[in-house]
């Protein structure tokens, strides 16, 4: 299968995961949207702006997890589960990936992909050589394959390498492994997965898939 079929058939099945998960489950979102209201001063939801593919700027949707006027983050380093900033509700929200779930709407709308580097924050783009710009040649996922070897636990470099492996080598099996893969993030945690990665890159930068 050619990649342009590849690619059709990712966007269809977007589509359709977008939608089932959204629409059957939409008493569960209110609830949670409930919860953010009533557990935390603020809005329901957090809005950014993030690059999607060829540095397109779009605003990523997200459960709001933190409590308001934490957004300034560090640049390259992650929120940790012990983050003073994040809420309540908001710590089951990340831990169980709920939070991502508003996320289906850019989905829908073609900015982004259930599967994909992850979007980073605008300012990053000043840091982009020749080689971290090839993970904006494809849309920006909910998840990928960095957040599925280890994500807040590798640095950002090893992420950006995971991230143009994925681009230069996508195939439509590699998205059924990193989505079942996935689902073990979510029930065992991102830790159980460090050390554990879907491919190989030694230190030439030549990645491997692993067997």
């Amino acid at each position: 299968m050619t990649r342009k079929l590849q690619l059709a058939v990712k966007r269809c099945f977007d589509i359709l995961v977008s939608l089932l998960v959204l629409v059957p489950f939409l008493p569960v979102w209110a609830v949670i949207a409930l919860l953010i209201k009533l557990t935390s001063p603020g809005p329901v939801f957090f809005l950014q702006d993030r690059p999607g593919k060829d540095a397109k700027i779009f605003k990523v949707y997200k459960f709001r997890t933190m409590r308001p006027g934490s957004e300034k983050m560090v640049k390259g380093v992650e929120v940790m589960r012990d983050d003073d900033r994040v809420t309540s509700i908001g710590r089951f929200l990340r831990r169980s990936k709920l939070d991502e779930i508003p996320q289906c709407l850019n989905v829908l709308k073609g900015q982004m992909s259930l599967i994909g580097p992850r979007p980073e924050r605008v300012a990053s783009l000043e840091d982009y050589d020749e080689e971290i710009s090839k993970r904006l040649r494809m849309l920006p996922g909910m998840t990928g394959l960095a957040q599925v070897s280890g994500n807040i636990y590798l640095d950002l470099q090893q992420r950006y390498q995971l991230d143009v492996y994925y681009v230069e080598h996508y195939s439509l099996w590699l998205d059924i492994r990193i989505l079942a893969r996935t689902v073990g993030v979510v029930l065992l945690g991102e830790e159980h997965y460090l050390g554990k990665p879907l491919v190989s890159i030694p230190a030439n930068g030549e990645a491997r898939e692993e067997a």
